[in-house]
């Protein structure tokens, strides 16, 4: 068990996983990496002052359940919830399988689903906690090439808001934070090699707007908050 509040960022990776670690370790918090494996999670907790990583395929309930039971037994009960897991293909809609769609779901609005089972009634009997839903461009809109994973955002951010409506009044904060935007990323930047650095999401800058959700007074909570660049047209 630890003496720091708890935060667990679900999806861990190189990018926004790890920019919402280093935040909240900056805040004080002990901090629960969970991924598909722990090589990387393992290797960000030795950067960070009380962190620990944790095996969890959010496309499996009982891998969740399992892994917050480990979670719960490690450091203790979570304050603050990031769910960044995230996963779609980006194909037309002929070539896009019934697997490729149920997958999508699975990892975007099923795991999202089977982490607040996991977390939300605990923040409700204690009266406080921290559930943010990380979405994407697709959260609002569909397009070509995205009917699997905006299929998918779409549930997640209804379900964002169905728990909002319900788990306000009883103190818990779930809020949902788009990313509209191309992610500052080293295969984004291969990928996009014309495009100026003004362009892209900077992952610690949306990070910083997840420590501002977990921070904001009761009076004035935020459900929706969309990052995007300066720039970007929308």
């Amino acid at each position: 068990m630890t003496n720091r509040p708890v935060c667990v960022v679900v999806g861990v990776g190189v990018g926004n996983g790890a920019a919402f670690a280093r935040a909240f370790d900056r805040e004080g918090y002990a901090l629960a990496l969970l991924a598909r494996t722990t090589a990387f999670g393992d290797e960000l907790a030795r950067t960070l002052t009380e962190a620990r990583a944790f095996a969890c395929d959010v496309a499996d309930p009982g891998a969740v359940e399992r892994a917050f039971a480990d979670v719960r037994a490690a450091l203790g009960e979570p304050e603050v919830v990031i769910y960044n897991a995230g996963s779609g293909v980006f194909t037309g809609f002929e070539a896009t399988s019934l697997g490729d769609f149920e997958a999508s779901w699975r990892v975007n609005a099923l795991g999202a689903f089977a982490t607040a089972k996991q977390v939300v009634p605990a923040m409700k009997r204690t009266g406080r906690g921290t559930l943010v839903l990380v979405g994407a461009t697709a959260s609002q809109r569909g397009g070509p090439m995205t009917s699997a994973f905006a299929a998918a955002k779409a549930a997640q951010r209804s379900l964002a808001e169905s728990l909002a409506r319900e788990f306000w009044p009883a103190g818990v904060h779930v809020a949902l934070l788009v990313i509209d935007g191309v992610v500052d990323l080293p295969r984004s930047r291969a990928r996009m090699p014309d495009k100026p650095d003004e362009f892209f999401v900077k992952p610690d800058d949306v990070a910083a707007s997840a420590v501002a959700i977990a921070r904001q007074p009761r009076s004035a909570w935020s459900f929706e908050i969309v990052a995007r660049p300066f720039g970007e047209r929308w």
